[in-house]
């Protein structure tokens, strides 16, 4: 099936099988890597990408169910060349090792700091909450949201 998607301020038309995932659809056929395979079922945030500015895991929606909206990955953030005011603060904290983990928590963080530009540090952990990171970089990435905030 031809689908239209709208990733990253540009129209990309695919030719692709009914039922394949949006990450799927990112990864293999856009080449938009950042996004991540993780549990698959959308439990463990490594997939999320912004569709109209929420929070989704890329792994629990078809992609041809996506046409016409909005889709932002983390290749998307950076704007001429400067990285997202998130990921500096990312960089800045130190808040990654591995870095698997880390394109889905950069996408929930900024659609919070999108909607709640002050956000408490619950609001913070809230919105973060979905996220397994396994490196133990946490608290880090708690204070880079708060950095970001500011």
């Amino acid at each position: 099936m031809r689908v239209r998607l709208y990733v990253n301020h540009q129209t990309r038309e695919l030719e692709i099988p009914d039922g394949l995932s949006l990450l799927s659809a990112l990864r293999d056929d856009l080449g938009l890597t950042g996004t991540r395979y993780g549990c698959g079922h959308g439990a463990c945030g490594a997939c999320t990408v912004l569709i109209d500015g929420k929070p989704v895991p890329a792994c629990t929606v078809r992609a041809a169910d996506m046409e016409g909206k909005p889709i932002v990955t983390i290749e998307g953030l950076a704007e001429y060349g400067e990285l997202h005011p998130v990921q500096r603060a990312i960089v800045e904290e130190d808040a990654l090792q591995c870095g698997y983990c880390t394109s889905g928590i950069i996408m929930a963080a900024v659609a919070l700091l999108a909607e709640h530009p002050r956000p408490t540090d619950e609001e913070i952990r809230e919105a973060l909450a979905p996220h397994l990171c396994r490196c133990g970089v946490h608290g880090r990435v708690l204070r880079a949201v708060k950095r970001a905030s500011q």
